[in-house]
């Protein structure tokens, strides 16, 4: 009987090393997964070439709507019919607080390159159409009148 309970004792000791291992590698993970964007500094300098209109926010809020909103949601808020299969979740556009603290070009620079789980748009839009969602984006952040 000796013999049976140690080889339980060692099998129960394998099982908790591979649960405390599966713990901390999910942790490492969500870690990684939920890191500050890493945008360089020649990306945040750039400036959008295009000034914004009402007909380049319509062009833009198309696209937006094709290719953002299923995550993003319509107005932005990051509450999307697919946002809650994402990790990290979807950022919520419309918080002004975040959108004061980017620059146009790291937001350009987010949309072309993407971060898992939010795909890279570089091959699928042109430069104008990304340029185009910068000024949406900024757009949905904008305060409206009669808000404080």
């Amino acid at each position: 009987m000796p013999a049976t309970s140690s080889k339980s004792l060692l099998l129960r000791k394998l099982l908790l090393g591979i649960v405390l291992a599966a713990v901390c590698i999910a942790a490492v993970f969500a870690y990684y997964e939920n890191r500050p964007w890493k945008v360089p500094e020649e990306a945040k300098q750039l400036k959008n070439p295009i000034p914004s209109s009402s007909q380049v926010l319509a062009a833009a809020r198309a696209i937006y709507n094709d290719k953002c909103a299923n995550c993003h949601g319509e107005s932005g808020k990051g509450d999307g019919p697919d946002a809650a299969s994402y990790y990290p979740s979807p950022t919520n556009l419309t918080d002004a607080r975040h959108a004061s603290n980017v620059t146009d070009g790291e937001i350009f620079y987010q949309i072309s390159q993407g971060r898992k789980p939010m795909p890279a748009f570089k091959r699928k839009l042109t430069e104008e159409q990304r340029w185009q969602l910068v000024l949406f984006v900024r757009s949905l952040a904008a305060p409206t009148s009669g808000k404080p």
